[in-house]
């Protein structure tokens, strides 16, 4: 057990520069809540109800998260600061890095698979701060969601969404193979490829402008000449 707690506080280390040691970890609310979460999913297990919404409602007080004790979650979970919610039937792989303000909602059950309300987040999967991942879908492994984002949809391996509602950019993962990347949205740099197609894009526009103003000149200059000639 203590060697998991260890290797389970290096991972954290690894993907938050800023513990100085193992024992500032151990500060986390987010440490804390995966902790009372653990004690509340076993006694749901346990269908002793009560208790695990007990202990949940502890856990919510003391840390200002909300994990329902039905969530299953995988190993190295690491959710950054606090205010974020999880719901009962969501289910969380390994390593997956969730920022503040996070919600893992539900939809209603007429609208989805029979039981099952809330996402799934398979392993590696880095999801920015004030996301909203909405319904019974699933979130593919190593996905990025990056920052307020509103996911509604099936989200491919590798893929990283933005936006409201989120849409894919369209950018190949093997464009991004750092083994973290923070906050889950890659940052801009001139050889990032969407960089690159926002200015091709910027590039056209101007081009197109200056087009249009070219042709509004000419056609006062033939409106003049007609006058002059009348």
């Amino acid at each position: 057990m203590l060697r998991d707690l260890i290797a389970y506080l290096e991972s954290i280390k690894e993907r938050d520069p800023a513990p100085r040691s193992r024992w500032e970890i151990l500060t986390y609310p987010g440490v804390w809540a995966l902790g009372f979460h653990r004690i509340a999913h076993w006694l749901f297990m346990g269908e002793l109800y009560f208790l695990a919404r007990l202990v949940n409602h502890i856990s919510r007080m003391l840390t200002a998260i909300d994990i329902h004790p039905g969530a299953r979650i995988g190993r190295h979970f690491f959710l950054d600061h606090g205010f974020t919610v999880i719901g009962e039937t969501a289910e969380i792989g390994d390593n997956v890095t969730i920022y503040q303000c996070v919600t893992l909602g539900g939809t209603n059950p007429t609208n989805g698979e029979p039981g099952k309300r809330h996402p799934t987040i398979e392993d590696d999967v880095i999801i920015g701060s004030g996301a909203q991942i909405l319904g019974p879908i699933t979130i593919g492994a190593r996905a990025r969601v990056g920052a307020n984002a509103v996911v509604t949809g099936d989200v491919p391996d590798g893929a990283t969404m933005v936006g409201q509602k989120a849409r894919s950019t369209l950018v190949a993962a093997e464009n991004y193979t750092q083994d973290f990347v923070p906050y889950g949205t890659p940052c801009a740099q001139s050889g990032d490829p969407m960089m690159q197609r926002l200015e091709i894009m910027q590039a056209k526009i101007d081009a197109l402008e200056a087009r249009l103003g070219r042709e509004q000149t000419e056609h006062g200059q033939d409106q003049a000449e007609q006058r002059d000639r009348a």
